[in-house]
């Protein structure tokens, strides 16, 4: 159950008889969804999306900015950035996030963190296909705990990235 503490009228009491004074509103969280997977989707890896991202983030690793020095270094195009997999990664989680059996309140909800390993390098020109499964849902303290798993692919087969993404709904 997610819920919050609430302070009733007792500035007049103890502090320890202050502390009986307060209650617990709980909101219902669905764990039946926790190993719920959602249909893949597919991103197509573009030179110029690799350009963008490593200029905003201030990468200056030439493999991702000048194709030149990429096929110099064996690669076929220009190489993304590891953290790219937020972008090829983050449309699938979305829809799980916002997945009414899932649950979150979008307007409480803040990031709790992301944990990924690589694979095979991604490249300008793949194809990455990416599957989301619902990891965990818990509540700890009042507060909703939504854990997303990625599982990220090339054409290939090969699997490029898997991630976890945890996210965490205030108490109201």
């Amino acid at each position: 159950m997610v819920g919050r503490w609430r302070h009733r009228a007792v500035d007049h009491l103890s502090p320890r008889a202050r502390g009986a004074c307060y209650h617990w509103h709980l909101m219902a969280i669905n764990t039946d969804v926790i190993g719920k997977t959602y249909p893949a989707m597919t991103y197509a890896v573009g030179r110029e999306k690799i350009r963008e991202y490593a200029l905003a983030v201030g990468e200056t690793q030439p493999l991702y900015l000048d194709l030149e020095a990429a096929r110099e270094a064996g690669y076929d195009d220009l190489v993304a950035p590891p953290m790219f997999a937020v972008v090829y990664g983050l449309p699938a989680v979305a829809v799980a996030l916002f997945d009414p059996e899932v649950g979150a309140d979008f307007s409480r909800l803040v990031h709790g963190g992301q944990e990924f390993a690589w694979g095979p390098l991604v490249v300008a020109g793949d194809e990455i296909t990416t599957t989301v499964t619902v990891a965990d849902i818990s509540e700890r303290a009042g507060n909703g705990f939504f854990v997303f798993e990625s599982v990220s692919d090339n054409q290939h087969g090969e699997t490029v990235c898997t991630g976890r993404w945890s996210n965490i709904v205030r108490a109201a």
